[in-house]
C-alpha cells in the first residue's frame, strides 16, 4: 500500500495496532496497475472516510519473513475509530480475499511510562 493512501491528519493515537498480513496469490497475480486500481477503489475511500481518526503505515517484510509479507501499522484516536475501519475493510476484497490477516497485535505506546 502506498504512503499516498495514508491520511495526513495529526492526532495523538490512543491505540496502535500491528496487523500482520500475508498476500495471497490473487494479489500477486495482479500487475502493478491493477494493484493500484484496487487500492484506489477499495482502500483509499475507507482511509479518506476516517482520515481524522485513523492513520495507516504499511511495511513490506517479505524480504525477511516467511509467515507474513506485510505489516500494516494502524494508529487510531480511539478503539471505535479502529473498529470502524476494520469493519469497512472487511467489506472489501482485501480482507481474506487478497490478503490473509494472520495476526492482530494491539498496543499502546509507552503505556508503562504513562502510569
Amino acid at each position: 500500500m502506498s504512503q499516498a493512501a495514508t491520511p495526513a491528519a495529526e492526532f495523538q493515537p490512543a491505540l496502535t495496532v500491528f496487523m500482520l498480513v500475508k498476500s495471497r496469490r490473487e494479489w500477486l497475480a495482479l500487475d502493478s496497475n491493477a494493484r493500484g486500481r484496487m487500492l484506489r477503489e477499495h482502500v483509499e475511500p475507507v482511509l479518506a472516510q476516517h482520515r481524522d481518526s485513523v492513520r495507516l503505515r504499511a511495511y513490506d517484510v517479505e524480504f525477511y519473513a516467511t509467515r507474513v509479507t506485510d505489516v500494516w501499522m494502524w494508529e487510531a484516536a480511539d478503539h471505535q475509530a479502529y473498529e470502524a475501519v476494520v469493519e469497512a475493510l472487511r467489506d472489501t476484497p482485501f480482507w481474506d480475499h487478497l490478503f490473509d490477516i494472520v495476526e492482530i497485535l494491539p498496543g499502546s505506546s509507552n503505556a508503562y511510562g504513562k502510569q
